[in-house]
């Protein structure tokens, strides 16, 4: 898997935009990436040095559309630590 095939999209929340301050990035990545192939991918995209990885599977959710019921997608999450001094531009000079 190459860089852009495992980091999917950043993840845009209130929360995750709270963590920016801390140096914490959050992202969505490929279902089969371990935490080292996320480090390297990210590591080579933003050139930045990563501190620590935390995933997550974020389990899917029931919905309901008049009278069929469904699932949301499953999908894994990953909190990527920066050094200190270090940032990701992701939302351009926003953050």
């Amino acid at each position: 898997m190459t860089a852009h095939e495992i980091i999917i999209r950043p993840i845009v929340s209130e929360r995750s935009y709270s963590m920016m301050e801390e140096n914490k990035y959050t992202f969505e990545v490929h279902k089969d990436a371990n935490k080292y192939q996320i480090k390297d991918a990210v590591e080579e995209i933003f050139n930045v040095k990563v501190v620590r990885v935390n995933t997550m599977s974020v389990k899917p959710k029931t919905k309901r559309v008049r009278y069929i019921a469904g699932k949301t997608r499953s999908w894994k999450k990953a909190i990527v630590t920066v050094a200190e001094g270090q940032s990701i531009e992701i939302f351009g000079n926003q953050a």
